[in-house]
C-alpha cells in the first residue's frame, strides 16, 4: 500500500493529523504507521534516523550547542465507532486526534520542513503509550538505547489545548486489605465481616484533606480516591477479605518513597499492597530553550495534572514540558476531536521556536 503521508501532506499539519489519524494504531499494532513515519524521515537528507521495535527516532546534527527532544506516541486506545477520521466544520474527529497524533503532526512536519533548527532536535515517534509501562517505547529505548535520549530540555506533545503544562503529578496505585474471620451468615455473629471492616478505610479517604502545592508559579492539586472495592464470598457467608484499591495522585515535590509512606501512614492499621508506581516530574521551567519556547507561546505555563512521559525525561535530569493541540478532557472519547485552528496555531508557535 501507498505511503498516504506524501509530500503535499507532509507540508500540511492539519491534513497531516489526518493522514495520521487514518493509519490504524492501537496499542501494540503500531508497525504500519511507523513504517510510514520511518519512510518519509529517510527521504529527508538533514535527518539520521534509527528504529527500536516500532519506537521510530530521527535527529538532525548541525552543531548547535544545545539539543532538544520532540517527543509523541504512535498509539491510540482502541476504536471507538470514531475511525476513521471525519471533518465537521473547522473540527476533526476521530480516535487519536486530540490524544495525539495533532500532536505527532506537529513533530512530523517540523522535521522534514525545518532543516536547519536553532537547536539540534531529536524526534521521537514512540510505541505503545497507552498501555502498561512494560511496552512503552521511551521506557524500552532508556532501556537498549539511553544515548538517544540525551537532551538538553524535552518537549512532550501530548494535549493540552494549546497551553503549556509543566512537569507532571506522580501517580500511585495501592491495595488496602481489611480482614475478618468466616462464618455463616445466619450466625454472624460467629464471624467478623471484613467488609464491613472497609468502612473505616472509606471513612478516612472521605476525611482526608489532600494538599495544594504551588512549585516555580505552577500549582498541583493532590488527591487520593478509592477506585475499585472488591470483597465477598457467596450469597450466604461473612467474609473474611475485603480490598479497596486507591489511587494517590501526588505533586512532584514528594518522591515515590515519600509518597508511599504517606499512604501507609494514612491507612495505617490495615495491609497495603503498592501495585503501581510512578514519580512526578518538577516543572521544567529554568533550561535556555525552555525559556525560549514559553517566550514563542506567550502564556504563562499550568500545573500538569494528571502523569505524562515528561517524568521520564525528569528523571534523566532533562527539563520537559508538555505541549500539543488537543484537549485532554476529550482523550479516550467517543467524540473525540481535535480543533483545526489549535493545530494551526500550535504548529506556528513551534516553527517561531525552532525556525526563527
Amino acid at each position: 500500500m501507498a505511503n498516504p503521508l506524501t509530500p503535499e501532506v507532509m507540508a500540511d499539519p492539519v491534513a497531516l493529523t489526518r493522514a495520521l489519524v487514518d493509519i490504524e494504531s492501537v496499542s501494540l499494532n503500531e508497525k504500519e504507521i511507523a513504517d510510514c513515519v520511518e519512510e518519509v524521515l529517510q527521504a529527508a537528507p538533514h535527518l539520521s534516523v534509527q528504529r527500536y521495535g516500532n519506537t521510530v527516532m530521527a535527529r538532525t546534527d548541525v552543531g548547535r550547542s544545545e539539543r532538544v527532544v520532540l517527543a509523541g506516541h504512535l498509539d491510540t486506545v482502541p476504536h471507538n465507532d470514531n475511525f476513521p477520521a471525519t471533518i465537521q466544520d473547522d473540527l476533526i474527529f476521530g480516535c487519536g486526534t486530540a490524544d495525539m497524533k495533532s500532536g505527532v503532526a506537529f513533530a512530523l512536519h517540523l522535521a522534514v520542513t525545518v532543516p536547519q533548527p536553532r537547536f539540534d532536535v531529536t524526534y521521537f515517534f514512540y510505541e505503545a503509550e497507552e498501555i502498561e509501562a512494560q511496552y512503552n517505547g521511551l521506557y524500552l529505548v532508556a532501556a537498549a538505547h539511553p544515548e538517544w535520549l540525551a537532551a538538553d530540555f524535552a518537549l512532550l506533545l501530548e494535549p493540552t489545548y494549546g497551553v503549556v503544562e509543566a512537569g507532571c503529578q506522580g501517580t500511585m496505585r495501592a491495595r488496602v486489605v481489611s480482614t475478618g474471620r468466616r462464618a455463616h451468615s445466619a450466625r454472624s455473629w460467629r464471624g467478623v465481616n471484613a467488609i464491613h471492616a472497609a468502612g473505616e478505610v472509606l471513612n478516612r479517604l472521605k476525611a482526608y484533606e489532600p494538599r495544594t502545592v504551588t512549585i516555580d508559579g505552577c500549582t498541583y492539586r493532590e488527591g487520593l480516591n478509592a477506585v475499585r472495592i472488591n470483597g465477598g464470598v457467596a450469597g450466604n457467608v461473612i467474609p473474611d477479605r475485603c480490598e479497596v484499591d486507591v489511587n494517590y495522585r501526588f505533586a512532584p515535590d514528594r518522591s515515590e518513597a515519600e509518597a508511599h509512606a504517606h499512604v501507609r501512614e494514612i491507612f495505617a492499621g490495615f495491609e497495603i499492597e503498592v501495585t503501581d508506581s510512578a514519580g512526578g516530574a518538577l516543572p521544567g521551567l529554568t533550561a535556555p530553550p525552555a525559556r525560549e519556547f514559553l517566550a514563542a507561546v506567550g502564556e504563562a505555563p499550568v500545573a500538569k495534572l494528571g502523569w505524562t512521559d515528561v517524568s521520564r525525561f525528569a528523571a534523566m535530569g532533562i527539563p520537559a514540558l508538555n505541549f500539543g493541540p488537543g484537549d485532554p478532557n476529550l482523550a479516550h472519547a467517543p467524540d473525540e476531536h481535535v480543533e483545526i485552528g489549535k493545530i494551526r496555531d500550535g504548529a506556528a508557535t513551534l516553527h517561531r521556536w525552532l525556525a526563527s
